[in-house]
């Protein structure tokens, strides 16, 4: 029997506008009633996804930052890892940073190194989340969880080689999403926080489903008993896993449909409407 739910956000959990859908949110609020524990393991920031952890409404441990920060249902901080310093103010020069969108997460929220407000519009509609503007050049490095670089794929490939050369496996390195690249400290994976987190709720990885559509999302399920690929998942993470199911993409609420199977719920149209059994 599954007792853990661990689950991606974007291209995963919410659909094609970056939003919770009503669907999805009422399968899960039906899980959490059975006490099922759900756990989201994003890349985004804490403080982002405490805003969409209230809009689905149930008790989820929030794994953000792609495992470098890591709190219980109650926002206490179970596990925290951040990118040495001086690896920052090197990865903040203009070698790296050159033709991207450089981003910086700390505990106080979101640095960017310039205005940007499509992201806002685009991925931030269910919290509210915001950036703010902060001159790089003057940044310590201290306190940082995530480097991230926002770019056409072939810009971040070249910065990828680089960080590769210049670092090893001094980082981890992942992309998120085609135009993301991001950058955490060594021992800082979605898996690596999964497996502490199911320790703490003393929950076997064979009781536990995950299910993730990018890169980013390879040692989640790795860790999980059950993991499963969104028919939208980036081909690294098809090819890292070729055993594992894929499931409806995320605009197809897969997540949602796939739970509802496994847990056997009632089936709910798309407004979540209870469909009746007899037609």
């Amino acid at each position: 029997m599954l007792h853990v739910i661990a689950t991606d956000l974007d291209g995963t959990l919410l659909d094609s506008e970056h939003k919770i859908a009503d669907f999805t949110a009422l399968t899960l609020r039906e899980l959490s009633a059975r006490g099922v524990q759900l756990v989201i393991a994003t890349g985004r920031h804490f403080l982002d996804v405490r805003g969409i952890r209230e809009v689905i409404g149930v008790d989820a441990y929030l794994i953000t930052s792609n495992g470098a920060r890591v709190h219980d249902a109650h926002d206490n901080e179970i596990f925290a890892e951040n990118v040495d310093p001086a690896i920052v103010r090197t990865l903040l020069q203009p070698e790296f940073t050159a033709g991207t969108l450089a981003n910086l997460y700390v505990d106080e929220g979101w640095l960017v190194d310039r205005e940007c407000p499509e992201l806002i519009g685009t991925y931030y509609q269910d919290s509210g989340f915001g950036y703010q503007v902060t001159d790089f050049s003057r940044h310590s490095g201290d306190g940082v969880a995530k480097v991230l670089y926002i770019a056409d794929h072939a810009t971040l490939e070249r910065i990828e080689a680089l960080i590769l050369e210049r670092f090893g496996d001094e980082l981890y390195i992942t992309f998120s999403a085609h135009d993301c690249l991001e950058i955490m400290a060594p021992t800082v994976s979605k898996g690596h926080a999964l497996t502490a987190v199911l320790a703490r709720l003393g929950v076997d990885a064979e009781h536990c489903a995950a299910f993730g559509d990018g890169q980013n999302d390879i040692e989640l399920l790795a860790v999980a008993g059950h993991g499963h690929i969104m028919a939208n998942a980036s081909p690294k993470l098809k090819a890292a896993h070729p055993a594992l199911p894929v499931i409806g993409s995320n605009h197809e609420h897969g997540v949602a449909t796939r739970l509802r199977e496994l847990f056997a719920l009632p089936a709910l149209t798309d407004n979540g409407v209870l469909r009746d059994s007899h037609t």
